[in-house]
């Protein structure tokens, strides 16, 4: 199975749908979008991908009360987990938080498989024992170029992902 995981997209809508289409077009069967999403307006974009989508809160929220509402109505293919969230995804067992530490102490306790998290803005993949780790940097592309994380379950590999420019750096 191939995951697509992306983080902190910040209400950029062309970064977002660029991330979408690529991770259809690199025939991704699970989204995960792990916070910072903000707006309700995002919700149509990441309702672009082909498969079921999970997503959470970053600190970040926005309007929790229209995300949430629409991914139980509008949306009934993008499942809504609040601040945090796990589910399975065949055999495999998945976390999703925000946070970093809070993913590492995820990602240690042996519970999951796969962890995923965002917030720092940083592209980082660890095991911790049976678990991969991934936090998949940003789509803003605040200091980076944009990028998410493709995994394929099948051989354990993870591949950043560019998609769209990096925002201008004031001097």
């Amino acid at each position: 199975m191939r995951i697509a995981i992306l983080s902190d997209s910040h209400d950029h809508i062309p970064n977002l749908r660029r991330a979408v289409s690529r991770a259809n077009s690199e025939g991704a069967e699970l989204l995960i979008h792990c916070g910072d999403l903000i707006s309700p307006f995002m919700l149509p974009c990441l309702d672009g991908f082909n498969g079921p989508v999970h997503l959470i809160y970053g600190n970040n929220p926005g309007d929790q009360h229209l995300i949430a509402a629409r991914c139980a109505t509008v949306f009934p293919r993008l499942h809504h987990h609040g601040t945090h969230g796990s589910f399975q995804a065949g055999a495999l067992r998945i976390g999703i938080c925000h946070y970093p530490d809070l993913a590492r102490d995820l990602a240690a306790s042996g519970s999951f498989d796969l962890v995923c998290c965002g917030h720092d803005h940083v592209w980082a993949v660890e095991r911790l024992g049976s678990c991969l780790l991934v936090n998949p940097g940003d789509l803003l592309g605040k200091d980076a170029n944009p990028a998410f994380a493709l995994v394929d379950t099948g051989d354990s590999s993870v591949r950043r992902i560019e998609v769209g420019l990096q925002l201008p750096q004031d001097d």
